[in-house]
């Protein structure tokens, strides 16, 4: 009765699973095209290094949330759960890949990403000069002007003095104002040591990883007993989809059909949906 603890899922399989369904779900996807683009402008390895830490940042946690399901929901359901999470994704991609046009490419979903990135940009070029001319000049024209009224108040009758409730030290602004400085010193800190190109990237491939499907998926194939493995899977899935393309990924892109690699994913997590149904029944 070994054989029917272990199920149909070894340790093997589970690595090769989730690196194919990385591999059939990310060629082509918003976070491949973001960092193909960005890799145009950018150092390839810098935009690797970036992108590959949010997808690994991602994974992990998925990989965590998917791990913690099985302490909650019996190990079969949670396998009939998975099946049935490939199956429905594994339904959607075939519907959407028939009714694609053949000749289809990714192109237009590679123009919204170049818009995306594009207003990213212009939105942090028209940030930086406010940020360096207002806060100088601001707080210099605040300290003249209480100087000049400090003076005023000299020539005047003096005012009562202040409670202590009432005093400057203790007003509720000034707590405020420190974490205000407490943000931005930290924000001059990461500028200096992290690129604005590789903060860009991490933001946007991490967002853009945020709720996909492989995202799920991964929580889904975490959730069974070859944690570790699931996760190393996904992970080498990762890095050769992100070195594929920083490496050529625009001119790929620009060959690749959509409705194909829509099609393959959909028979791929089709084909993981049975494998799930399977190990569900079989693991009784």
């Amino acid at each position: 009765m070994d054989e029917g603890k272990d199920g149909l899922i070894q340790p093997l399989h589970s690595f090769l699973l989730s690196l194919t369904m990385i591999l059939f779900s990310e060629v082509g996807d918003k976070t491949f095209l973001i960092a193909a683009l960005m890799a145009m402008k950018n150092d390839r390895l810098l935009v690797f290094s970036a992108a590959f830490s949010a997808l690994i940042t991602m994974t992990v946690l998925s990989a965590v949330l998917g791990h913690a399901v099985p302490t909650l929901i019996p190990k079969r359901f949670t396998n009939f759960l998975a099946s049935g999470l490939f199956l429905i994704f594994g339904a959607r991609l075939l519907k959407e890949g028939l009714a694609m046009d053949p000749g289809e490419g990714v192109g237009a979903e590679m123009k919204e990403v170049e818009q995306e990135l594009e207003e990213k940009e212009y939105l942090a070029s028209q940030q930086g000069p406010k940020r360096s001319t207002i806060s100088p000049y601001a707080l210099e024209m605040g300290m003249s002007r209480a100087n000049t009224r400090k003076s005023r108040s000299g020539s005047r009758i003096p005012s009562p003095p202040r409670s202590p409730s009432s005093s400057p030290d203790r007003s509720p602004s000034t707590p405020r104002s420190a974490v205000k400085g407490a943000v931005g010193g930290l924000h001059n800190l990461l500028s200096l040591l992290l690129s604005p190109a590789w903060v860009q990237t991490f933001v946007m491939t991490f967002l853009g990883e945020w709720g996909d499907r492989s995202q799920i998926a991964t929580i889904a194939m975490a959730a069974g007993q070859d944690y570790w493995w699931v996760t190393g899977g996904a992970i080498s899935g990762h890095a050769v989809c992100t070195g594929i393309a920083v490496i050529g990924g625009r001119a790929i892109a620009g060959r690749v059909s959509l409705r194909v690699v829509t099609l393959g994913g959909a028979i791929a997590f089709l084909v993981f949906g049975v494998i799930y149904l399977a190990e569900a029944l079989y693991y009784s």
